[in-house]
């Protein structure tokens, strides 16, 4: 049990920096459908003349671009304009800064990602701490009869969490 509970507590100090990462760019992307901490920034491109409407989007690489209207040869899109003729497009985009963008991107690396085994690791490490925890106080101890009483509760709120959000 003492072993456990010194791996418990440096492994826990080497990983503060990572789990301060996690927690700031997890509280970033619950606002990533808005602009908070985002900035405009103009696009110009020149793509090939006459594209159709519906493949304006992959042209631009812009996921879901809506067309709001056409006329006279432009098609008008949220934030933009493509003109079918001469196959100029200008738009604004916001972005996150450079730094924002790149914590976040590691919060939600995939598979296919250099970093990914990162990822993989630090939840691994977390599952560790979730059941080393267990272990940190004898089983007829106060303390962890207080703690299960907690791990109910929060295992009632996640439950909540998932059936009734």
């Amino acid at each position: 049990m003492k072993q456990l509970r010194i791996l418990h507590r440096y492994l826990g100090y080497f990983l503060a920096g990572v789990m301060t990462m996690y927690a700031v760019s997890g509280i970033i992307l619950i606002f990533r459908d808005t602009d908070f901490l985002k900035y405009a920034k103009k696009v110009e491109k020149n793509i090939k003349s006459q594209t159709s409407p519906a493949d304006l989007g992959k042209a631009l690489e812009r996921k879901n671009l809506k067309i709001t209207k056409e006329e006279n040869g432009i098609i008008y899109f949220e934030n933009g304009t493509y003109n079918k003729e001469t196959g100029f497009a200008q738009y604004t985009l916001k972005e996150q800064p450079f730094f924002i963008k790149r914590l976040t991107h590691l919060h939600t690396a995939r598979s296919g990602d250099p970093l990914f085994f990162f990822n993989v690791f630090f939840g691994l490490s977390l599952f560790f701490f979730v059941f080393s925890s267990f272990w940190m106080f004898p089983a007829n101890s106060s303390t962890f009869k207080k703690g299960m009483l907690y791990v109910l509760a929060g295992v009632v709120m996640v439950l909540a969490l998932i059936f009734l959000a």
